[in-house]
């Protein structure tokens, strides 16, 4: 897939995506890049939520706002190791991920944090496999 190819999915994507879940999200950003987790190899982060916390943060009186990016060159990373790479699929489960991420910020929930931390202490405890 070209990153055109994988902008054009993204937007086909958020488009199925109900306005109540996209409300106070400044943008989904897709970023040409890849993102490798420092503490890894041959990790690649997919996408990730940002979100700057309170208004004031920095010193910016309305924030900088809530966002989520995609990697695509993280995507390529992934899908070079795997021909059976399922591209829309793995996008999808991204920004629904990222979404669920920004839904739980606005509630003050940090269900997803805990689960990805304990996700991230397993892989970092037993590899890959």
């Amino acid at each position: 897939m070209t990153y055109e190819e994988f902008r054009e999915a993204t937007e086909v994507l958020i488009r199925e995506i109900p306005d109540d879940f996209l409300e106070g999200l400044q943008g989904i950003h897709v970023i040409e890049d890849e993102k490798p987790e420092e503490e890894y190899v041959e990790v690649w982060r997919l996408g990730e939520y940002l979100d700057p916390g309170p208004q004031d943060f920095l010193g910016f009186g309305e924030g900088l706002g809530r966002h989520i990016v995609l990697y695509f060159g993280s995507f390529v990373q992934v899908a070079s190791k795997n021909p059976n790479f399922d591209w829309e699929g793995e996008l999808w489960d991204t920004i629904t991920h990222e979404l669920r991420h920004h839904v739980e910020s606005l509630a003050g929930d940090v269900t997803l944090i805990e689960d990805d931390l304990t996700r991230q202490r397993k892989f970092t405890r037993y590899g890959n496999d």
